[in-house]
């Protein structure tokens, strides 16, 4: 219960930080771009790019859209964190605490890797659904607003694709996931061990 409940806190501080920042990441990866080779094609014609970097971004929705702006789809970024880092941490111990040999404190390092890998692994499951929501509602300002909301994206995603919708990405994520927390895991295990190292 202390693991979950700290890895919900934490993802609740996640989400104050980052939610501007991944909302800016999502508009500039949606929106449409000039080639850019001079050619004769039709996409020429394309408008030059709204957002011309991060910083931009940022300050063009907080003028057009206010602060809320900035902060919209923080409520599935909110759900998307709070519940992953709760599965995060709690898979991470409960895996380690199973692969660790009798008489020892903490498994061998293959045994962290593994632990972190799937870790990760279980955090994108639990995560993806919610991540695939928050980025249709923080892309959702570059033309025409289709969501009223978080309810309303949800139902109108299922609706118009079905409930697979909610899991675009996920083999993906998980494929990602599970080197990446390897190295996260083992990296923390390192780290800590040296730190009690100093101040023992």
């Amino acid at each position: 219960m202390d693991i979950t409940l700290s890895g919900c806190a934490s993802g609740i501080v996640r989400v104050t930080l980052t939610s501007p920042t991944e909302m800016a990441k999502i508009r500039l990866q949606t929106q449409k771009q000039r080639p850019s080779i001079t050619s004769s094609s039709p996409s020429d014609l394309l408008p030059p790019p709204k957002y011309q970097g991060p910083l931009h971004c940022l300050k063009t929705v907080a003028k057009e859209e206010g602060l809320r702006g900035l902060y919209k789809g923080s409520s599935a970024l909110m759900f998307r964190d709070c519940n992953s880092f709760a599965t995060y941490f709690l898979s991470y111990s409960i895996i380690c605490e199973w692969l660790t040999p009798a008489g020892q404190s903490q498994p061998d390092i293959l045994g962290v890797l593994f632990s972190g890998g799937c870790a990760g692994v279980l955090a994108w499951a639990v995560a993806t659904p919610m991540d695939v929501i928050k980025s249709r509602l923080q892309a959702d300002g570059l033309g025409q607003q289709r969501y009223r909301g978080f309810i309303h994206c949800i139902t109108q995603s299922v609706k118009e694709e079905g409930v697979r919708v909610l899991f675009k990405g996920l083999a993906l994520n998980c494929c990602r996931a599970f080197p990446v927390n390897m190295v996260v895991f083992v990296s923390y295990e390192a780290v800590l061990k040296l730190s009690r190292g100093f101040t023992t």
